[in-house]
């Protein structure tokens, strides 16, 4: 048997772990999903989903966007009040963004892929730099420990929307109310055989990577910058 909801089997059922009824939120998130994290088994963003309204979080699947192609996320990117999550050195800090900003946001934009997909749809997609671009600053590692990330502080999508809805709402309830199911998630995976997926940086920094290293320049500079703990 199924469970609609996850279409998981009855006994690693996740509905247990998810909130009685969906969270009350005044904010708007938009998950800008690549097409290949649709097909993904572990994916985090039905999990976040099935904890929000359905009028508070839209799932817009695609690589390219445009007014013509989505008149509504064009409208969303030019308002005031929308927020982008995407780390770099244009980006503000979420937290000290909301105590100087004088139009508090009410929508925030989030990129779900691998972190080469998100770089390809944030920088080939001029509508996503309209919106004021936003990270996060913490020093929480990942509990999504059934997937491998690229360092030690990656987030997934559905983290990176728990602390960041956490801190707009001004509450972190909600924040401990999203990560509930990706934890029972990664219990059930973990107890059925699946292993911990220590990070890049942690396998290259200890002598474990094991595949050999990339030829490519451009590749192997990515490898070396995780190395040294440099951002990319």
């Amino acid at each position: 048997m199924l469970v609609t909801a996850l279409y998981r089997p009855q006994k690693v059922c996740l509905c247990p772990f998810l909130p009685v009824h969906p969270l009350h939120i005044s904010t708007h998130l938009y998950i800008i999903q690549h097409p290949a994290e649709e097909s993904k088994v572990l994916r985090t963003v039905p999990l976040l989903a099935a904890c929000l309204p359905r009028d508070r979080c839209k799932v817009k699947i695609g690589r390219r966007f445009s007014e013509e192609r989505d008149p509504e996320l064009s409208t969303v990117c030019r308002k005031s009040g929308t927020l982008i999550l995407y780390p770099g050195a244009e980006a503000a800090n979420l937290e000290d963004f909301i105590l100087d900003s004088p139009i508090y946001p009410s929508t925030i934009i989030i990129i779900d892929g691998t972190w080469s997909q998100a770089k390809d749809i944030f920088y080939k997609n001029s509508l996503f730099r309209l919106p004021k671009q936003v990270q996060l600053k913490t020093s929480i590692s990942s509990q999504y420990v059934i997937r491998t990330q690229p360092t030690n502080r990656c987030l997934s999508t559905l983290e990176c929307a728990a602390v960041a809805l956490s801190i707009l709402e001004k509450n972190s309830y909600i924040q401990e109310t999203l990560l509930r199911p990706l934890q029972a998630l990664c219990s059930f995976q973990l107890q059925h055989g699946a292993q911990i997926r220590l990070s890049k940086e942690h396998l290259l920094k200890n002598g474990l990577y094991p595949k050999p290293m990339p030829k490519n320049k451009r590749k192997l500079r990515k490898m070396e910058l995780l190395m040294n703990s440099v951002k990319i």
